[in-house]
């Protein structure tokens, strides 16, 4: 296993099917969640990546604890961020003790730094996750129409999953947003008009709301 970069934002080698662990994870219900559906490799010195999904994709897991403790977790995704060798996926535990505080870790992530954030309500919950975006990084192009590229990209299920937290779009809006809008970014800087011919008026207002609120 190749090793990773000293400032652990690097890309990490990561053998077809298998997922790089950071080694904190070890014995966690999310690790063992993913055992035995998908190869697991456990690797020391990752931080601030908690999984790799490829060897340019990655996940960045905030806990219910991390949530409610503060906002301490804001320099791992910085840090990712602002490599241009990783491309970071943010999965947060929204429960019931940490949902008061998601509002804040959705605008900084969706709207300061322009990534995907993926809420789930335990850690079982997030094991099905990761392996799905392994699979769909995995499936033929062809067969999945959220990709417009010739290669699979885990970033493309996700991408779809974060616009459908954003208020007023869902499952039915999403696609259709991003087939006008095919990033974070070109969303939140459409105008009201352009997202009213996609979605209708109501739906506009409110997605071109949560982009303009203070950051």
């Amino acid at each position: 296993m190749e090793s990773n970069p000293p400032d652990g934002t690097g890309p990490m080698h990561v053998p077809f099917g298998h997922i790089v662990a950071n080694e904190k994870w070890r014995g966690s219900q999310l690790a063992q969640g993913m055992q035995g559906k998908i190869k697991l490799v456990f690797e020391d010195g990752l931080t601030p990546v908690d999984f790799y999904l490829s060897s340019k994709s990655c996940i960045l897991y905030i806990t219910e604890a991390e949530l409610v403790a503060g906002n301490g977790y804001r320099k791992r995704l910085v840090r990712v961020r602002n490599s241009n060798k990783l491309q970071g996926i943010v999965v947060v535990e929204k429960t019931q003790m940490s949902e008061q505080y998601f509002p804040a870790v959705q605008k900084f992530t969706v709207l300061d730094l322009g990534m995907v954030l993926l809420p789930v309500a335990s850690q079982m919950e997030a094991s099905c996750l990761i392996i799905q975006l392994v699979q769909e990084q995995t499936r033929e192009p062809s067969k999945n129409p959220f990709l417009r590229k010739k290669r699979a990209l885990v970033s493309e299920p996700a991408l779809l999953r974060s616009v459908q937290q954003i208020p007023g779009v869902g499952k039915v809006k999403a696609p259709l947003l991003l087939q006008k809008f095919p990033s974070i970014q070109q969303l939140s800087n459409a105008s009201l008009r352009e997202l009213e011919a996609v979605v209708g008026p109501a739906a506009a207002q409110r997605i071109h709301a949560f982009f303009s609120q203070p950051r």
